[in-house]
């Protein structure tokens, strides 16, 4: 008989992660009130705060709550974890942003942008949360990972920053020079997810235990380390799935909405051009009575 090994469910309460929170949420809270009070509800609505805490909360959930500690016991917990980190909280965070959130440091945001050149192009955005899962997904870097505290914390901010390099493209709270238009985020996010549903795929099937740090003689919680290999493998597929049908009915539904307002803008400056027009025929046609 196969036997039960004990799941440690215990909170970490990493205080640098609780000041982290703390702090951020009382700078965004602070900013909100500030341009609800100048701008009211066409300058940032609830929803964004919601959002914003939505984001919070699960920096809390991956990293302060059980979460953290069963996803050094399970890879199907620690690859919960490096999803929430790399496609949740970029997307719940920079959502909850508007332009005139950002307004402070648009100017900065600019200018960094222009500094990084090359690299702030969104095929660099691509580049870094592709490379980033498969890099952190090697058998050695991966138990490197397990194996050492400071190695997991380069990790987690490994995949938050690729995350959030990745969603600001798509998302793009600020116009930048970069901006994807027209079809260009949907083949952005579609050749980003296929690339990194490949690697759940093959975690899926692959027939023998990659990472030696979930190599127990047992099950945990009725899974062998080679079937939490196969579910982590499931869950990053089904997660990158879901994400990119989500992500492409609103990138469909974002393209439509701006090609209907450049065909508003286009009708009113026709009309403009019309009324202009008009005014000057009348005004030629006055001329000689005058």
């Amino acid at each position: 008989m196969t036997p039960t090994i004990p799941v440690d469910t215990s909170w970490t309460f990493a205080p640098a992660v609780l000041l982290t929170v703390a702090v951020y949420g009382w700078l965004y809270v602070r900013r909100w009130r500030t341009v609800r009070r100048t701008h009211g509800a066409r300058g940032v609505g609830v929803h964004h705060l919601v959002l914003w805490i939505t984001g919070l909360v699960l920096i809390l959930v991956a990293l302060v709550s059980p979460l953290d500690r069963i996803s050094e016991q399970l890879a199907s917990g620690h690859m919960v974890q490096h999803l929430i980190l790399a496609d949740l909280v970029p997307i719940a965070l920079i959502l909850a942003c508007t332009k005139v959130l950002l307004r402070p440091v648009t100017r900065r945001v600019h200018g960094v942008e222009r500094r990084a050149g090359v690299l702030a192009h969104p095929v660099m955005g691509v580049v870094a949360y592709v490379g980033a899962m498969w890099f952190w997904h090697v058998p050695v870097f991966y138990d490197a990972a397990l194996r050492h505290a400071g190695v997991h914390v380069l990790e987690h901010l490994t995949f938050a920053a690729a995350g959030f390099l990745y969603w600001w493209h798509l998302i793009s709270p600020i116009r930048s020079r970069f901006r994807l238009g027209g079809l260009a985020p949907i083949g952005y996010m579609a050749s980003t997810k296929l690339l990194v549903g490949a690697l759940g795929v093959a975690l899926t099937f692959v027939p023998r235990l990659l990472y030696s740090g979930y190599d127990v003689d047992g099950e945990r919680w009725g899974l062998t380390p080679l079937n939490d290999q196969h579910v982590a493998g499931a869950i990053m597929g089904l997660e990158q799935s879901l994400v990119m049908g989500i992500g492409l009915a609103w990138l469909f539904a974002r393209m439509l909405a701006e090609s209907d307002r450049a065909d508003e803008r286009e009708e009113r400056a026709e009309d403009a051009r019309a009324a202009a027009a008009a005014r000057a025929a009348a005004g030629a046609v006055d001329l000689p009575g005058s």
